[in-house]
């Protein structure tokens, strides 16, 4: 469907785009429907760049932010903002990753970064 990685990382932007835009606007079933698909595109998006680990990591962290963005919609919505303890978590998860990648992994491997960038 989609001829390079970066058209359906392009996509990926549409639907969080979508689902962050029904959330501002209090359309709560459609902010709460475009968690499924933003999710499921953020995921598959982390499997392709498997093979590519400061991609992948990336791309975890940007699965934790849209998880606890979920959460903290459907807090905001149904539960008097009360579920932003939970979202916290998600969000600290992608900081970890993150923190790995570049205080741990990339100093590690200078070279396969240096490539990414070519």
């Amino acid at each position: 469907m989609f001829k390079t990685l970066r058209q359906y990382e392009n996509l990926h932007i549409l639907l969080w785009l979508v689902k962050d835009t029904c959330w501002i606007s209090d359309f709560k079933i459609g902010g709460m429907v475009m968690i499924i698909p933003t999710f499921i595109a953020a995921v598959h998006i982390a499997y392709i760049t498997r093979q590519r680990t400061p991609e992948f990591l990336h791309n975890i962290a940007v699965c934790c932010w849209i998880i606890a963005n979920g959460i903290w919609m459907t807090g905001e919505f149904y539960f008097e903002d009360t579920t932003r303890p939970y979202a916290i978590v998600f969000f600290a998860l992608g900081v970890i990753v993150l923190a790995f990648y570049y205080l741990y992994y990339l100093p590690r491997h200078k070279e396969e970064a240096e490539a990414l960038v070519d």
